[in-house]
């Protein structure tokens, strides 16, 4: 029994060592061994060579389509669309009367939203084009036996070496953010404190995304958010914050927690000012505010750090971005953020999985790979206000990062559709039977 527990011991401690040195060590200092870009460079490899399989085994079947949608929208306005209708008739109407035909245009769009809505859709995990080898995707289905042979590896591989890998490493970097941010927070305020502080920081999320098997591509690095200003990106999962963090150091806001992650929250105030809220704060609009402006005015301190979506959505859109972050006047410093599916699923559904289930999916996935674009810094102009202001920045985000730009509210994952929507519909049309509208020959 005595040379059992030795033996565990002498394995834990190599184990550790490798983990250390191989890992832990570069991943601190922001170098690369160069594990990572040989793991995937076999990964990607091995992806395209199952790709090949399936595709010469349903050859006679039609290739799957990259749409997420199964109705095909016309990108008109209501204004456009019902003239268009109207124009169809044999005898048109005379300016902006009510045609009875103005019914089918509301008829085909209630039913197109019964089928499949623009909302739903988004809270879905985002369709592939190929098997990537992983049943949460896809369910498994013989094709040939090299293949499955590849598949049995792979969930070795994933469940047996990577995700013990994974959760070691996650594990040493929330000890080491802890440990690292408690003692730098009893140091006196001088500017070492705060340099530090980011590097202790950025050097623990380093860690992490290391433990995911992360591979990021930054672009335009010269646009990168600077302290007094708010930097806002698109949310895809709550790793998103582990992303960013890889790269430059924030400032967070949200809501104090208990339990492990109230420990966490606590260590990392100390060391760095972020913006922390109790649950009967985040209610107060205008305390929120003035803790925002308080903080943003201060040029000495870390940019902030805002997912103004407020939910999780799923890689494939940007939805309505809240206004608060944009009523401050601060320097707002837009991110797009976008994951390839091929490698897993990094959408976090909240509703079906758990915190913890989810990070265990992704510490069971291949590999997570994403790119990153700085854009460049946008201001508030005259005459605009904070509502306009947020759509300019949104669809900057979209079109940077290939995301389609909705205009409805990520609330409505849970919540019903606001009656003012619906009445902003409602006179949208009466406007248009009230006042004439030109009838294009």
């Amino acid at each position: 029994m005595e040379d059992f527990w030795a033996t565990g011991l002498w394995v834990l401690k190599i184990w550790l060592y490798l983990i250390i040195s191989l890992i832990m060590i570069p991943a601190m200092f922001g170098f690369s061994l160069g594990i990572s870009e040989t793991y995937m460079t076999i990964l990607v490899k091995t992806l395209e060579w199952a790709t090949l399989k399936m595709q010469r085994a349903k050859t006679d079947e039609q290739t799957a389509k990259a749409s997420n949608g199964l109705i095909q929208r016309e990108d008109g306005s209501m204004e456009k669309e019902l003239e268009e209708l109207r124009r169809s008739r044999p005898k048109p109407p005379v300016g902006g009367d009510f045609t009875l035909s103005d019914c089918f245009y509301f008829s085909r769009r209630g039913i197109e939203s019964i089928v499949e809505d623009e909302v739903t859709q988004r809270f879905s995990s985002e369709e592939l084009v190929s098997w990537n080898l992983l049943t949460r995707t896809n369910d498994f289905q013989f094709i040939s036996l090299k293949l499955t042979l590849v598949y049995g590896l792979g969930i070795f591989v994933r469940y047996c070496i990577l995700a013990p890998l994974r959760i070691t490493l996650a594990c040493i970097g929330l000890t080491w953010l802890v440990i690292g941010t408690s003692a730098v927070g009893f140091l006196p305020n001088w500017r070492i404190k705060s340099w530090l502080s980011e590097w202790v920081h950025v050097m623990c999320y380093r860690i992490c995304a290391r433990g995911l098997s992360a591979t990021i591509c930054y672009h335009n690095r010269e646009n990168k958010p600077k302290k007094g200003g708010i930097c806002v990106a698109n949310h895809t999962t709550p790793i998103d914050i582990v992303i960013l963090c890889n790269d430059a150091c924030y400032a967070m806001v949200g809501q104090v927690h208990g339990g492990l992650m109230g420990v966490v929250q606590r260590a990392m105030v100390r060391s760095c000012p972020h913006v922390w809220f109790e649950r009967a704060e985040m209610k107060d609009r205008h305390l929120v505010t003035k803790r925002l402006k308080d903080h943003v005015n201060d040029k000495t301190k870390l940019p902030i750090l805002i997912f103004p979506e407020g939910t999780c959505v799923n890689n494939t859109s940007v939805m309505m971005f809240k206004k608060g972050s944009f009523e401050i006047g601060a320097t707002i410093y837009p991110v797009a953020i976008k994951y390839d599916p091929k490698f897993g699923d990094a959408f976090w559904n909240s509703s079906k999985y758990s915190m913890v289930s989810y990070l265990l999916r992704m510490m069971t996935s291949w590999a997570l790979v994403c790119n990153v674009w700085y854009l460049p810094a946008m201001h508030q102009q005259d005459g605009e206000d904070a509502v306009q202001f947020a759509n300019r920045v949104k669809s900057a985000i979209a079109h940077q990062g290939g995301l389609v730009d909705l205009q409805w509210d990520g609330g409505l994952k849970r919540a019903k559709v606001k009656e003012t929507f619906k009445e902003q519909q409602q006179k949208k049309y009466s406007s248009m039977t009230t006042h004439p509208q030109p009838v294009l020959s």
